[in-house]
């Protein structure tokens, strides 16, 4: 395992974390039923009924698993 042969300062350590940033998620506009929905890509969607209820998840139209 490597071991650092000097300690390593705050103000590196710090500089150096804050390198590190969250990117905001690429959303994909789909509009279903006259009605905009945003989504993530490659990710299986809820599928529900008028009341709300969730039925099934569905990826490319196809059902993929139960809710």
């Amino acid at each position: 395992m490597a071991v650092p042969k000097r300690k390593m300062s705050r103000a590196s350590t710090r500089m150096r974390r804050a390198q590190w940033k969250a990117d905001a998620p690429t959303l994909v506009k789909t509009i279903e039923n006259g009605k905009v929905t945003y989504s993530l890509p490659h990710r299986a969607k809820v599928v529900e009924d008028s009341a709300g209820t969730p039925l099934y998840m569905e990826y490319k139209g196809r059902k993929v698993a139960d809710v």
